[in-house]
């Protein structure tokens, strides 16, 4: 009933800024009340690092990118945004986007849906 794609990942240096793009799709699309980026670095778990609510009014960040990270959405255009400033190495990361109506915005189990992931590498 959703499909998501994301792009926009790539390979940038520390300091460097990137803009992720997540397609949004399906039936049940509009009836989404949060949207969100996770990232998974490998020996890690799912980390939850930006959600917004449906009408781009309410978003939550992890404290470790806070700051630095921006989310958005254009329903317009059916997609999903995460503008990501002053990069680390440790953000590097699978990251991939995901849509759901439960709580809280930033636990990967309150999605259902989810895309493949895009990844970013951040270099010294």
């Amino acid at each position: 009933q959703v499909q998501l794609e994301e792009s926009g990942g790539g390979s940038v240096q520390a300091g460097g800024s990137l803009r992720l793009s997540c397609a949004v799709s399906g039936s049940s699309a509009s009836r989404i009340h949060y949207s969100a980026w996770f990232r998974q670095a490998p020996e890690k778990g799912p980390e939850g690092v930006a959600a917004i609510g449906s009408g781009g009014g309410t978003t939550y960040y992890a404290d470790s990118v806070q700051g630095r990270f921006t989310i958005s959405r254009d329903n317009d255009k059916n997609s999903l945004y995460l503008e990501m400033n002053s990069l680390k190495p440790e953000d590097t990361a699978m990251y991939l986007c995901a849509a759901g109506w439960g709580w809280p915005p930033l636990n990967p189990s309150t999605y259902k849906y989810w895309g493949q992931g895009t990844q970013v590498t951040v270099s010294s």
